[in-house]
């Protein structure tokens, strides 16, 4: 191999190494990060656009691709368009989505979620439900605070999802714990006021994950990896800590979870996981040091994330062993075929500006095409 021909230097990067999420083998570090398209038919079914999305980016050689959040009970649904897996009859049509993956290499994980508080009724048909009843300012929410069979009925709902992910022929499921959703309300105590056994203590506050993590394992099956979207921190007073992120981590990793994206945020904190605008160089990877954090307290594989563009950075999150893998989302919105095109050594950099135009209710798609003036 020719040590001065870029191309060749690419190919022997580590970020083109493969990796294992429990049983299952990543061909390459790089992932594509769970991304709402608002694709679906109106009733959560998949369509021929999911299809070529995903189908796209596995021939562009995206080694893990997460779909995006995918509702377990339409009480649970947080937008128009939204990929639903409440019920038998959708296991073939999200069947198709692992077939149009599987001509690759590539491998996919269906992300499954309830969006909790940060819904509106239009949207789920009914009172959004929560933990407790905590407004939520965004939304201009009211929730109803769950009793305690209807969270039994929902760690129910989270186990048969992921019993029909794995019917359906997904690699494995990503369980949404962060930016808000339900789950991560179960484990904030900002969100969390209950006064009974999913309530209080860190423990408490983790049990319905753990009795989730625990059912999906025993009905799927410990061959069928189970990773989490946590929060760093919520971002807002009275919220989730990193240091009881870590916690609860380390909890589930105990339980049998495969691998941790770590993020942030949520809608009421003004300060999510998309920032919008272009940063330096030393400015992208936003969440890579907490995520370093998690890593030095986890065996299992834990993905970084937030604003990546160059390889260079890229490649120095993995040498440096601060993550394992590296999670995009709005790049592969512009660019499906840039882990191609890295190893080529075509381009050492996104072109995607971070102007969050892509996420389009119409279907996301980048909105800088038309304008290439707009181009830094």
């Amino acid at each position: 191999m020719r040590r001065d021909d870029p191309a060749e230097l690419m190919r022997a990067s580590v970020l083109f190494t493969p990796l294992r999420i429990g049983p299952v083998t990543i061909p390459n570090r790089f992932v594509r990060s769970a991304t709402h398209d608002f694709m679906a038919e109106e009733d959560g079914s998949v369509t021929e656009r999911h299809l070529t999305l995903f189908n796209q980016l596995a021939e562009g050689e995206v080694g893990l691709i997460i779909t995006g959040h995918a509702y377990v009970n339409p009480a649970g649904k947080a937008s128009p368009r939204q990929l639903g897996v409440h019920e038998d009859r959708m296991v073939e049509g999200l069947s198709r989505i692992p077939q149009a993956v599987h001509d690759f290499p590539s491998r996919v994980f269906l992300q499954i979620a309830h969006a909790g508080r940060q819904t509106k009724e239009k949207i789920c048909g009914c009172t959004p439900l929560a933990p407790s009843a905590v407004y939520e300012p965004v939304f201009k929410v009211m929730p109803r605070a769950m009793t305690k069979e209807e969270v039994k009925t929902t760690i129910a709902e989270f186990v048969q999802a992921g019993r029909r992910a794995k019917q359906a022929g997904f690699d494995g499921v990503q369980l949404h714990v962060a930016h808000g959703y339900l789950l991560n309300s179960f484990i904030s105590p900002y969100t969390n006021r209950r006064e009974d056994e999913y309530s209080g203590s860190l423990l408490n506050r983790a049990r319905i994950l753990r009795e989730i993590l625990g059912g999906l394992k025993s009905l799927a099956g410990l061959d069928f990896p189970v990773i989490a979207k946590l929060n760093s921190s919520d971002f807002i007073p009275q919220g989730l800590s990193i240091e009881e992120s870590i916690e609860i981590a380390r909890l589930l990793e105990a339980d049998g979870l495969d691998g941790v994206e770590v993020s942030g945020g949520m809608s009421e904190a003004g300060k999510g996981s998309i920032w919008q605008g272009l940063r330096s160089q030393e400015e992208e990877g936003y969440f890579v040091d907490s995520a370093s954090r998690f890593k030095a307290a986890l065996r299992i594989p834990v993905f970084g994330l937030g604003g990546f563009r160059s390889f260079a950075v890229m490649e120095r999150a993995i040498e440096e062993g601060k993550v394992d893998l590296i999670s995009l989302s709005r790049p592969f919105i512009r660019e499906p075929d840039l882990v191609k095109k890295f190893r080529l050594g075509q381009v050492d950099k996104s072109e995607c500006i971070s102007c969050n135009k892509c996420f389009n209710p119409r279907g996301i798609k980048c909105g800088d095409l038309v304008k290439p003036s707009r181009r830094i």
